[in-house]
């Protein structure tokens, strides 16, 4: 596409400074603004919009494979957070602890939960107690508080909304084909709804969930290069089982440990959608995960009969697609752009010209492609063009993750790639965390993931020239 004249002068070019056009591009589409709160963001109805459809996308397929939901409390008593030491030690710089009830100091510090696992093992170490109570198939749709030194809207932020899914499970194959199928499961929302490609991998041994025995990873790629974890899914095995005593008495009447998974999804992915499809005339939102697909303009309006030929196409079109009229009395020119700064897929414009041509005019966010239709084909015109657009996002997004891929074979190639921050940088490596922390030290560069599909670039580890053990995907991320 021919770059276009910017129509929000508003908005930081993503060229001239790309932190500060996601900043302008949170603020002017309205998707979230600063609290009183250091860190903790207000989601104003354009972004809380698109986490409630993201909720009901994830809550329908989690449902489907038999998932329930629950609600555990925000507090955790620090006695039960300390149970297992990994997960404590992980998580103990970003505690916020609450140590007055009313004016009165608590017995004991309470911890605002960061993530729920031990809530949910001392549940289950009290519900659970034969192989017919398994497998658990748990989910909650909370906030979490975890106290950042720096934060972002969206990216990283003290509170954030999530699912966090806690399962339990008789024997470790169960707890592992969860784990896997709920990580498959979110690589396939991304890429069918909200058209951003990603790569599925483990985590290194130093990068994975405090306490986990493995991590599996979804890591996208943004259009400045830089990586963002978009959701987990952890197998626990049977560490926590142990440090909070989960048994069942098997059919052979024998006590074992139960096995158990987590995953989770955040508001975060929010952010990903800005930073993968925004333009410099604002955010670019794929049509099935927008809260209004098409916003119908029409022209000339206080015209006889152009409003309510406005509001019988929305009446036609209700029943298929997400749509509103923008009736308001500001311009057709303030209309479009303010369509264009929320990213609202498509528009629709009718005016008196086109009703005596029985047509109107659909016009795509994503490339400002022009299509007049006619009235009579409307409603399957548009859903071509939703279809297209949503396509045709995914292509680009893919394209742009496939371009801004390399390989390195050498130390010198890696710095290189690395320092142009220029996307995924693919190399071996022995599977040392020492290396591991040197090659963050010197280039900032951080393990994204050690991918499923491995492939063989070289006999030795780009940073210390040891036989290597895997292909690892390298990169700088939010």
């Amino acid at each position: 596409m021919a770059k276009e004249k910017k129509l929000v002068e508003a908005i930081t070019a993503m060229e001239d400074d790309f932190a500060q056009w996601y900043t302008d591009v949170v603020k002017k589409a309205e998707l979230a603004d600063y609290s009183s709160v250091r860190g903790c963001m207000i989601l104003r109805p354009n972004g809380y919009a698109i986490w409630e459809n993201i909720q009901k996308v994830l809550d329908a397929k989690f449902k489907e494979t038999g998932v329930e939901n629950v609600a555990m409390p925000m507090f955790i008593p620090e006695s039960l957070l300390k149970k297992e030491e990994d997960h404590v030690e992980g998580f103990a710089p970003e505690v916020a602890w609450v140590t007055h009830g009313g004016d009165k100091e608590l017995q004991e510090r309470l911890c605002v939960r960061p993530t729920s696992e031990t809530l949910f093992c001392d549940f289950y170490s009290r519900i659970i107690q034969s192989h017919r109570d398994l497998p658990k198939l748990y989910n909650q749709w909370v906030s979490v508080v975890r106290w950042e030194k720096t934060t972002r809207p969206f990216l990283r932020t003290s509170e954030f909304f999530w699912q966090e899914g806690h399962t339990a499970h008789a024997t470790a194959e169960e707890a592992e084909a969860r784990t896997v199928q709920m990580l498959n499961m979110y690589a396939d929302f991304c890429e069918q709804y909200l058209a951003i490609p990603v790569v599925k991998g483990q985590k290194t041994e130093k990068e994975k969930f405090a306490g986990a025995h493995s991590t599996y990873t979804i890591e996208a790629l943004m259009h400045d290069g830089k990586a963002l974890q978009s959701g987990t899914s952890h197998n626990f095995g049977d560490g926590f089982a142990k440090a909070f005593d989960i048994q069942y008495t098997d059919k052979d009447n024998k006590l074992q440990y139960v096995h158990q998974t987590s995953w989770g999804m955040s508001t975060r992915i929010i952010g990903a959608i800005i930073m993968v499809h925004g333009d410099d005339s604002g955010l670019v939102l794929p049509p099935k995960i927008a809260p209004i697909q098409t916003m119908i303009v029409p022209i000339m309006q206080k015209k006889v009969g152009v409003l309510e030929k406005a509001e019988e196409i929305r009446s036609k079109l209700a029943g298929s697609y997400k749509v509103k009229v923008d009736d308001s009395d500001k311009s057709p020119g303030w209309k479009f752009s303010e369509q264009e700064v929320r990213g609202i897929p498509t528009r629709i414009e009718i005016g008196p010209k086109d009703i005596e041509k029985n047509q109107a005019v659909i016009v795509r966010r994503d490339t400002r492609e022009k299509i007049i239709v006619s009235l009579d084909e409307i409603e399957t015109k548009l859903g071509e063009v939703l279809e297209q657009m949503q396509s045709d996002m995914f292509e680009r997004a893919k394209k742009h993750l496939e371009e801004h891929t390399v390989e390195a074979r050498t130390w010198d190639e890696f710095k290189e790639h690395i320092e142009k921050q220029d996307g995924f940088v693919k190399a071996m490596w022995c599977g040392e965390t020492e290396c591991e922390e040197a090659i963050k030290e010197e280039t900032t560069a951080t393990t994204r993931c050690m991918p499923f599909e491995q492939e063989h670039l070289s006999d030795v580890c780009v940073h210390c020239g040891k036989p290597a053990k895997k292909l690892v995907y390298f990169g700088k991320a939010y």
